[in-house]
């Protein structure tokens, strides 16, 4: 057989506790991958899947060390090569595709620029020819207008744009294997399946080698051959994808499967109680014991080999012919459903939204923005209600929330909570009691918590504010809440960088409820975070409408969290709503071309199921400035009373109203052939 491209055999990292002890990180894994195979690594956040990825090319976090075992790339140990020989490889045979792309780019060079440079290291290609194979390496990763990208900075281009230049530059180097470090988080449902299925094109195309890390069992599902489930820094699961994410042989894989919530199903996933060990922690036995539902003494008192489980893969389970009879998702809590009773909460009249500055003749001549950002959003939200917000990045969604919290005054229109119609536009004008009932939580809890502030002072914010409570009742009080959001007392002196990514966003969650909002703006809170964490996210605001009956809109690009949580949901293109309704209708039949081609596009844990893409994948900048704005990718399209004249509402009934040229008897049918 040929030499593997990576091969990691018993590999131990781990770093020296304050005790003086080694804790290990990683335990004792095995990873082999040839040239052209695509193999996943999934787990929760701290399973190791980061680690072992990085240390596949030779690069381990501060503080971290090798302890036993080694690691190959091309036959030869990676961590006996020179810093030198090291730089050489990165980038060149071995190329990284970030999770972040946006932080990965620097601000202040033109894109060209900083491709140049990779060419520069890692080709032996002469400068005369750097500006033709940089616009050939963007028209791979099928980016519009090249020629135009090269000039242009990061800032300039959307999220799904930026991650196609990432990947242009790792390509750079012609690579013989990739890592992928969640390269597609955070990204709409379209803007993630074009992104995979080029990246599976270029994988044929090269005969490339790719490590996949992801939470997303959904992306693993679609790019790779393979499948390692790691838990507590070991793997415990590993085969074929189609048998792992089929009938896994395991009980945590099993559990990370239960805790996604399903396109299909509306109800709640199945949080996984309990959380991971810390480094050293396992003890002797199966470090997943003390979560399991099939856990006995003979667990607990041994940790189990990888086992051989059928259908090709192995598993780390002294009893994984049981783990089949265990559920495997789908079969949650029904979320709280609203029953409306007229009491408004939220009033959104004509709003629109631009990010365009105007210039001193436009104020003096009273000239606005001609193709506002987000233009004529109507919306009502009763007491008690959610809403979500869905459609692709740039849509308006979090421009909306923004506007709604004051902090981006709109441009027209009118903000109206509860019995308060004319809410003033930014929180500088707004008194206390109106900034108390609105509460907005972001995608990235890290944006938010002042990482110089513990817990304590965090919480105590709000309620010396608003409840001007000190001492003994604010420390009560405080402790009340964080026991609300499943964390405890001692978490208290804890400043923000000493938690795990889901750990800080429940402390974001409970700084918003210490204030006792009517209404609360969650923009993205979820897609972070790992799919067991992310259930008991869903879990936790559906227990907060119980206690509170509190009203949120809710912005993601998960559809089927939507769908879990949502009571009723409002899609938007390019700033304008397509349609609104009932979540069961919305996500029915019929629908707007638009939200059929998003409904399409999500992917699910099995590798069979592959997205049906319905839109050219073209980022537009901007709306046209009549007619429909899905006009240019609408496949569907009907002729020039598209291009020329706004689509009318039609009501589909029960409150489900699309806007669109196209008859709702044409729009069920169009619906029907299309699934």
């Amino acid at each position: 057989m040929a030499t593997p491209i990576i091969d990691i055999r018993n590999l131990s990292v781990g770093f020296t506790g304050r005790a003086g002890l080694t804790l290990p990180v990683l335990r004792n894994v095995d990873l082999t991958v040839h040239r052209g195979e695509s193999i996943g690594i999934v787990g929760e956040s701290g399973s190791g899947k980061s680690t072992l990825a990085l240390a596949s090319m030779g690069f381990l976090k501060q503080g971290l060390r090798v302890i036993g075992g080694r690691v190959r790339f091309n036959g030869e140990d990676i961590f006996a090569r020179s810093r030198q020989e090291l730089e050489s490889i990165r980038g060149g045979q071995l190329g990284l595709i970030p999770q972040n792309s946006g932080q990965s780019l620097t601000p202040t060079m033109r894109i060209g620029a900083q491709m140049a440079e990779a060419l520069e290291l890692h080709c032996s290609l002469p400068k005369s020819g750097f500006r033709a194979r940089i616009i050939e390496l963007l028209g791979q990763v099928r980016l519009p207008d090249p020629e135009v990208i090269y000039n242009r900075y990061p800032h300039e281009l959307s999220g799904g744009q930026q991650q196609r230049v990432a990947i242009a530059m790792a390509l750079a180097g012609e690579p013989d294997a990739l890592l992928l470090d969640e390269p597609t988080t955070g990204l709409d449902v379209t803007t993630q399946a074009h992104i995979l299925e080029l990246l599976r094109d270029l994988a044929r195309e090269r005969n490339m080698a790719m490590v996949y890390v992801s939470h997303d069992l959904g992306v693993i599902a679609r790019v790779c051959e393979k499948v390692m489930v790691m838990y507590a820094g070991e793997a415990v699961l590993q085969g074929p994808t189609a048998a792992v994410l089929r009938d896994p042989a395991h009980p945590y894989a099993r559990a990370l499967l239960a805790s996604i919530p399903r396109l299909c199903d509306s109800h709640l996933p199945i949080a996984l109680d309990g959380r991971p060990p810390p480094p050293g922690g396992a003890g002797d036995g199966c470090a997943f014991a003390p979560r399991c539902a099939l856990a006995r003494e003979a667990c607990r008192a041994a940790r189990p080999d990888l086992l051989e489980a059928g259908q090709g893969s192995q598993a780390r389970c002294f009893f994984h012919e049981e783990a089949h009879a265990l559920a495997a998702g789908g079969t949650g809590a029904d979320p709280l459903h609203h029953r409306p009773d007229g009491t408004p909460a939220l009033a959104l009249d004509g709003v629109s939204i631009s990010y365009a500055a105007p210039g001193f003749l436009d104020r003096l001549f009273g000239r606005g923005d001609d193709v506002p950002t987000v233009d004529g959003i109507t919306l009502k939200i009763t007491s008690g209600e959610t809403l979500g917000l869905v459609g692709e990045s740039g849509s308006g969604k979090s421009t909306i929330l923004k506007a709604v919290a004051g902090l981006l005054p709109p441009a027209g229109g009118r903000i109206g909570v509860g019995e308060d119609t004319g809410l003033p536009a930014t929180v500088e004008q707004r008194r206390p009691e109106q900034l108390r009932r609105i509460q907005m939580i972001f995608q990235n809890p890290d944006d938010s918590l002042n990482p110089r502030h513990t817990v304590a002072e965090i919480l105590a914010q709000p309620l010396r504010l608003y409840d001007r409570l000190s001492g003994q009742a604010l420390f009560d009080r405080s402790v009340e809440i964080l026991e609300t959001v499943r964390l405890g007392a001692h978490y208290l002196d804890r400043l923000p960088g000493q938690l795990s990514g889901g750990e800080k966003q429940r402390v974001a969650i409970a700084r918003a409820f210490a204030a006792e909002p009517e209404l609360v703006l969650c923009d993205e809170i979820t897609s972070a975070l790992d799919v067991s964490v992310q259930a008991a996210m869903l879990e936790l605001l559906n227990d907060f409408k119980k206690l509170k009956d509190t009203t949120y809109v809710f912005v993601s690009h998960d559809l089927a969290v939507v769908r879990a949580l949502s009571d009723r949901v409002a899609v938007l293109y390019q700033g304008r709503l397509c349609e609104i309704g009932p979540t069961e209708k919305v996500y029915g039949s019929p629908s707007h071309p638009y939200t059929s081609v998003l409904l399409n596009a999500v992917l699910e844990p099995d590798p069979d199921k592959a997205p049906a893409l319905m839109a050219e994948d073209v980022v537009e900048l901007s709306p046209p400035a009549q007619g429909c704005p899905f006009q240019r990718r609408c496949k569907r399209r009907l002729g020039a009373i598209c291009d020329t004249e706004a689509p009318p509402w039609r009501d589909a009934g029960e409150g489900h109203v699309i806007r669109c040229h196209i008859p709702l008897d044409d729009l069920d049918t169009g619906a029907a052939e299309q699934s």
